[in-house]
């Protein structure tokens, strides 16, 4: 069985993520590393998928930025999402062969890994491609957006564990204006829940995947750099 590398890098800026999440997709693109799962949280802010449109961020964007809310447009599927600590990001870095299974594989391990909380939760995309994320009754609990290029994933999924989800109502969260939004402490009353998720998360994610995790240093898991 092959393995699942799995990084925890905590939290970490997201441009700063987004040249992360580029270094391993070129390492893994030249077999220098296995598939591999990030896993950290991202400082406040809002990003703006390809498809988001026009409204779904409906104040004037300094509004948000005097709430210290970075806004950045970013290059994976989908729309308009929010990052905050307490919630937990996901980006899989892996080799795939169609973006659509990708996905609905990791519906399938967030959904895995809510009924381990004894949540019991769904994955959207089968019902409508607008609904793709993890969904807790008529509340979205994970938004998923991906983008694939030479066949190697980055992006991924976010889950609100216990972060505030105000700053959720000052959006069109992926372009659904009438949907709610969810945390796993708001479904069971429970804190704290990051630590034990995120082991949950990467077992039920190498499940899917049929790997097998193997927990690595943000230290050992790229290739050194070349010597000049």
């Amino acid at each position: 069985m092959a393995d699942l590398h799995v990084v925890n890098l905590g939290l970490v800026e997201y441009r700063r993520a987004l040249e992360l999440q580029h270094r391993y997709a070129e390492a893994r693109a030249a077999d220098l590393i296995p598939d591999t799962l990030l896993l950290l949280e991202h400082p406040l802010c809002y990003t703006r998928g390809r498809r988001t449109g026009p409204g779904e961020l409906p104040l004037p964007e300094a509004w948000y930025r005097e709430r210290g809310i970075d806004i950045i447009d970013v290059d994976r599927g989908g729309k308009v999402t929010h990052h905050a600590p307490g919630q937990l990001v996901g980006y899989p870095i892996m080799r795939v062969e169609r973006a659509r299974d990708h996905v609905a594989r990791i519906e399938r391990a967030l959904v895995a890994a809510l009924a381990d909380e004894g949540v019991e939760a769904r994955g959207g995309m089968a019902e409508d491609v607008a609904l793709t994320g993890v969904w807790v009754g008529d509340a979205k609990i994970a938004s998923i957006g991906v983008h694939v290029s030479r066949g190697v994933t980055t992006h991924g999924f976010a889950i609100n564990l216990d972060n505030d989800l105000e700053p959720w109502s000052w959006i069109v969260p992926c372009g659904l204006p009438d949907s709610r939004t969810t945390s796993l402490a708001e479904v069971t009353g429970r804190t704290g829940l990051l630590p034990c998720f995120r082991k949950r998360i990467a077992w039920r994610f190498a499940q899917e995947c049929g790997l097998r995790q193997r927990i690595v240093s943000p230290a050992r898991s790229l290739p050194a750099p070349a010597a000049v």
